[in-house]
């Protein structure tokens, strides 16, 4: 199993949007960052997710979820009217891809950056690296232990 941290904003895709979809799945989508894309080329189903919300006024781990269908393509590359529309992308190579996340539950608390950074045990995670953006990150099963520790 591998571990991951996924970012969103919270009024574009939150935790309690997650929870509300009707199958209990949600579409992860918009990604349009070519580490980013890879990350989700190797996520499998199980894995298991840190559902991070950013570029807000607490930015924080807020939940888990879990991988629960491997990447596909993203249907919004090739619409023109979405935002996300590429016109370099054609149906039979695609260039984005989108995922899909299971709700698994909220943390007892929100584990703000501000506290991450903070843990020295934590200062090679690629979140807390200065000029990281990335909205998927690997987690070491080491980090991903020391985190829920935290939560207490």
């Amino acid at each position: 199993m591998n571990y991951w941290l996924m970012k969103s904003e919270p009024d574009t895709y939150s935790l309690e949007t997650l929870k509300r979809e009707p199958t209990g799945v949600g579409s992860w989508d918009g990604v349009r960052n070519y580490q980013a894309r890879n990350y989700l080329r190797e996520q499998r189903v199980a894995d298991q997710v840190f559902f991070y919300h950013s570029n807000c006024a607490q930015p924080g781990i807020v939940g888990i979820a879990r991988i629960a269908a491997e990447a596909r393509a993203d249907p919004t590359q090739f619409d023109p009217q979405h935002d996300q529309f590429d016109p370099t992308a054609k149906p039979e190579q695609p260039r984005w891809l989108l995922t899909e996340l299971a709700y698994v539950r909220d943390l007892k608390r929100t584990i703000t950056l501000e506290e991450l950074k903070r843990q020295p045990l934590l200062a090679e995670f690629a979140l807390v690296r200065k000029g990281n953006r990335l909205s998927v990150l690997p987690v070491a099963k080491a980090y991903w232990d020391l985190i829920l520790q935290l939560e207490a």
